[in-house]
């Protein structure tokens, strides 16, 4: 069956699930840059991960061995996935499971549907409900809403998916999608949406999760079918994995009489000796551990252990047409560890929502694009939302190159946009302020002399810097501060040191 849609450039696109929005980035961030909460919180937030990150990674003598192993791995995949997948799916089925294909959302959310009725039973209020491992790809496919539309309930058992659900909220964060929200917030949310919750409860954090713990218990030891993604599947055996870090998972994977599996099929590795190497990049690039707190990993289905009816999705969705691109082919090499995000200075100050889809951050500016087309995502606005500072690479486990494609879709941009229209004169502030300083930096001695009369602006920049210009350039300072600018550039500085000849 692989051999019927795999590689295959015609792959009908995405299904109306991905949830993408059509307002274009600029607008949106411009907009998220006024909530002063949402910027401390992500500051706050992505700091405490960078730091920690930072240190498990100092730790790790051979990191960039790991990366440069985890890279070629991913690689060998992407060349060799039509035939893994065909040896995962021998072995899935040799091992008791089920497995099902789906070229899109709209065939992956009626599978799970037809698997929820068979295997779920009404409940008084005439629907069924399952609950839910945190799982992009179930994200991605727009999971939840499709179920509600379908009578049936899905729970979200992670406590900042169940945060973001309670809060009828979006995801703006890859591994913390609740990360825009603070602790009196969850309190109001969790008194809103929790029955019995105490009204005296308190924004503690054990307190918050205790809350949670007792909402989500009769969820566990009642509830029949379970939905999870997957972090990884390994070819050789046919194996599944999730790993997290609150036990969550390790119930959903256990308790129920069935469980349904979503997986992205990049998500394959050859064999479990490839496993280990992402097991050491995953948890240092995610959260900042040496390993994650839970690991599950299961094989098909075993008697008298675990779910006894097991089954997993393999999901295209637009993969097959980004492997047949030789140029964007890596992007597909993400293991969803958000450590692109936590160093990227345009996501830290826009925050999740401002990009208008599950995936947030640098590798959605490329990802979604890819997926969905470039005019789709965000109304093609996703590739210039960075600023090719190239920390999102350096962070990157598996090094994808995320500046290069981010200007490869821009390029791409710009070549249809000009095929759709002549080229106009500059018509506005912004146009006309572009094609002066095109002007200025195209010519060394012109910015020589531009560069000379920058001390001039300390007679009226404010020792703090400047933090508000008039016109175009406001547009700068509306969420940044220029820094007051050098009592002498470095043209004459070179020049002063080194001489004319120097």
């Amino acid at each position: 069956m692989t051999q019927t849609f795999l590689g295959i450039p015609s792959v009908p696109p995405p299904g109306k699930g991905f949830l993408t929005e059509a307002t274009p980035f600029p607008e949106v961030a411009e907009h998220e840059l006024t909530n002063a909460q949402l910027r401390a919180s992500l500051t706050n937030a992505t700091g405490t991960i960078r730091h920690k990150r930072n240190l498990r990674i100092s730790e790790m003598p051979d990191w960039e061995a790991l990366r440069t192993a985890g890279s070629a791995t991913k690689a060998h995949v992407m060349k060799n996935l039509p035939e893994l997948l065909q040896q995962f799916e021998e072995a899935f089925t040799a091992a008791g499971g089920t497995v099902h294909w789906a070229r899109d959302a709209d065939e992956a959310n009626k599978i799970v549907e037809d698997l929820v009725v068979e295997n779920a039973p009404v409940l008084e209020d005439g629907r069924r409900e399952v609950i839910k491992v945190k799982s992009m790809a179930t994200q991605e496919i727009g999971l939840n809403e499709y179920l509600a539309e379908h009578d049936i309930d899905a729970l979200e058992t992670d406590l900042a998916e169940l945060i973001v659900q309670l809060g009828d909220d979006r995801p703006s964060h890859i591994l913390v999608p609740a990360i825009h929200r603070n602790r009196n917030e969850i309190r109001e949310i969790f008194k809103r949406g929790m029955p019995d919750v105490p009204d005296d409860l308190s924004n503690n954090p054990e307190d918050l999760a205790e809350a949670a713990r007792k909402h989500l218990r009769r969820k566990f030891l009642e509830t029949k079918v379970a939905i999870s993604g997957a972090n990884f599947g390994i070819a050789e055996t046919g194996t599944l994995s999730v790993v997290e870090s609150e036990g969550n998972g390790r119930m959903c994977l256990t308790l129920p009489e069935t469980l349904i599996t979503v997986m992205g099929i990049e998500k394959l590795l050859p064999s479990f000796d490839d496993f280990s190497v992402f097991m050491q990049l995953l948890p240092r690039s995610s959260t900042g551990e040496r390993m994650n707190p839970y690991s599950s990993l299961w094989t098909g289905s075993a008697d008298g252990d675990g779910p006894q009816n097991v089954h997993v999705i393999l999901l295209d969705n637009g993969r097959s047409r980004v492997l047949s691109d030789e140029a964007s082919r890596e992007t597909l090499h993400c293991i969803r560890c958000s450590a692109c995000m936590n160093v990227c200075p345009v996501y830290e100050r826009a925050g999740g929502h401002a990009y208008g889809s599950v995936y947030p951050g640098p590798i959605g500016s490329i990802l979604t694009p890819l997926l969905t087309g470039v005019e789709e995502a965000a109304n093609g606005s996703l590739p210039y939302a960075s600023s090719l500072c190239g920390a999102c690479y350096d962070a990157c486990p598996v090094k994808i190159n995320i500046p290069e494609h981010l200007v490869r879709l821009r390029n791409q941009d710009v070549e249809a946009k000009e095929k759709k229209k002549p080229v106009k004169v500059p018509t506005n502030q912004l146009d006309a302020a572009l094609s002066a300083a095109s002007w200025l930096m195209s010519d060394g001695d012109r910015f020589g002399k531009a560069q000379k009369a920058l001390p001039l602006a300390n007679l009226v920049s404010p020792k703090t810097g400047v933090k508000a210009l008039p016109g175009v350039a406001g547009k700068w300072t509306h969420s940044r501060t220029i820094p007051t600018p050098p009592k002498q550039s470095f043209r004459e500085w070179w020049k002063q040191e080194r001489g004319d000849n120097a």
